[in-house]
């Protein structure tokens, strides 16, 4: 079962965060439920394909979601500062149930949006209940902090990770992404130790976070997610490590979740599949106690 939640505002909507290289002609099992969670027929979504370069993505990202039965798609042609300033492209996301940003660069979607009306809405729209998804950049940049880039295939050392703002709907994570496939635990573990108080999220390809307003998230798709909390640190020599010095990290915590697995991120809990339970506390659900 969920953990249950008093006295809490459920209105905000889904955050889901996606490692990349999701299955997008087969089951589908992301975008169905990101769908579902967008008013599934009576769903309006609107995509953005900034972080991306290539011209087709915007309208690959359509086809899907209309396919999959939403009622509604379009995307925003961004692709510089002052795009977002379009009075339409804001019209549309005050519409929207559903907004969807694509992969590429994370940096590129952070320096075109960042502080930009857009990023605005899309904080304000999902604080109203609006689903806001992200596939790889696009998972990156839904946190307060993001990583920006960093060394994959290494041991934690300082100066391996390199950290920018993210658009903020969340501060609780810190998030990775294509994380099994480019063997990113090394560098999730140094942006964790930068600050404690954040949880790492690795998001493998193929698997997303379904992050309900509750603060507990379900796993989905075939890979797994790798939390790592640093909370517990009894040791980090970062603070006086060299760069590129190794580092030393003891009292880490480390859970590794396939699909159906839940996570509780304020009680920093995590939990088995269970068939039996609903989906974790869809829009609108109010959490009781028994």
């Amino acid at each position: 079962m969920c953990p249950a939640r008093l006295n809490q505002d459920l209105a905000r909507g889904f955050i889901i965060p996606i490692g990349g290289g999701e299955d997008r002609v087969k089951e589908q099992h992301i975008h169905r439920r990101f769908v579902e969670l967008s008013g599934g027929g009576d769903a309006d979504i609107v995509v953005i394909p900034t972080a991306s370069e290539l011209e087709t993505t915007g309208r690959d990202y359509n086809r899907i979601f209309r396919d999959l039965g939403a009622a509604e798609v379009d995307f925003l042609p961004i692709s510089r500062r002052a795009d977002c300033d379009n009075p339409r492209y804001l019209d549309m996301l005050d519409r929207a149930t559903g907004i969807f940003l694509t992969g590429g660069n994370q940096l590129r979607l952070s320096t075109i949006l960042g502080g930009t009306g857009i990023a605005q809405k899309i904080r304000r729209r999902n604080a109203a209940g609006v689903a806001v998804a992200g596939t790889s950049a696009g998972a990156s940049i839904m946190s307060e902090h993001m990583i920006a880039g960093g060394d994959s295939n290494s041991s934690p050392a300082e100066g391996r990770v390199s950290l920018a703002p993210g658009i903020g709907l969340t501060n609780a994570v810190i998030i990775d992404q294509h994380f099994t496939e480019r063997n990113r635990l090394g560098r999730l573990l140094t942006a964790s130790s930068y600050n404690p108080f954040l949880i790492g999220l690795g998001i493998d390809e193929d698997t997303a976070a379904f992050i309900g307003p509750d603060g507990v998230f379900e796993v989905v798709g075939s890979g797994t997610v790798t939390v790592v909390d640093a909370s517990g640190l009894t040791h980090s020599s970062m603070w006086e490590a060299s760069r590129g010095e190794a580092l030393t990290l003891l009292g880490l915590k480390i859970d590794v979740m396939g699909e159906g697995c839940r996570y509780d991120l304020v009680g920093r809990h995590a939990y088995p599949p269970d068939e039996h339970a609903a989906f974790c506390t869809l829009p609108n659900e109010k959490v009781t106690t028994n």
